[in-house]
């Protein structure tokens, strides 16, 4: 697959928190790590972004006395409720120590909001509120995003769908991504990315 000037590498949420020993771990997280370094120098155009929460955040289940991984309801609608993860300046929520950060020309913060959680790159979970990805990537001329990064069924997943929302391809690079796999929350993924029209290859696809 033939990468050119018009695609962008999204890495979403590399962050400590989601690698082993984090708040909230991904299965294998830390395992992307050098698949994506392998990844960046393929492209011209790498955005990064990095869960940055208040310590009210609305999404901890600690905020509403419940356990971690229940669901309750907010303005939006319903919301998974998280182990406290990320909060803004803390080592959780900076990025991997591994992670080859150097090429990114964006990092794009989000779930900033104390009201409004965030999995989209390029919006919020209120399905309103805009990040201003989409218009960063048209000003650089962007017309396909290639995604990686953490987790595969919750961030990457809302990014991809809301990628093709806003008028772009979206490209996962599956086995640069791990997944949550909470419930049949990987199963369903695959089936908006089917529905959506999100393609899905493998990293060899690209680094031929």
């Amino acid at each position: 697959m033939k990468i050119t000037d018009r695609d962008a590498l999204l890495i979403i949420d590399v962050q400590n928190d989601f690698c082993p020993g984090g708040a909230l771990p991904v299965p294998h997280g830390d395992e992307v790590v050098p698949v994506i370094n392998r990844l960046s120098p393929q492209f011209h155009c790498v955005v990064l972004t990095q869960d940055w929460h208040p310590r009210e955040q609305l999404s901890f289940a600690s905020r509403h006395g419940k356990e971690p991984f229940s669901t309750t309801q907010v303005a939006y609608g319903e919301q998974t409720l998280w182990p406290d993860h990320c909060i803004e300046g803390t080592e959780g929520a900076a990025f991997h120590k591994d992670l080859d950060t150097t090429r990114a020309r964006l990092i794009l913060r989000k779930g900033f909001r104390q009201e409004i959680d965030s999995y989209s790159a390029f919006q919020e979970n209120d399905r309103v509120t805009k990040t201003g990805l989409a218009g960063y990537l048209r000003e650089w001329e962007i017309e396909r995003v290639f995604l990686a990064g953490l987790a595969y069924d919750y961030c990457v997943r809302h990014s991809a769908v809301e990628a093709r929302a806003a008028g772009f391809e979206a490209v996962v690079i599956e086995d640069a991504c791990r997944a949550i796999g909470l419930n049949d929350s990987v199963e369903v993924t695959r089936k908006e990315f089917s529905r959506c029209g999100v393609a899905q290859v493998r990293v060899a696809d690209i680094l031929v």
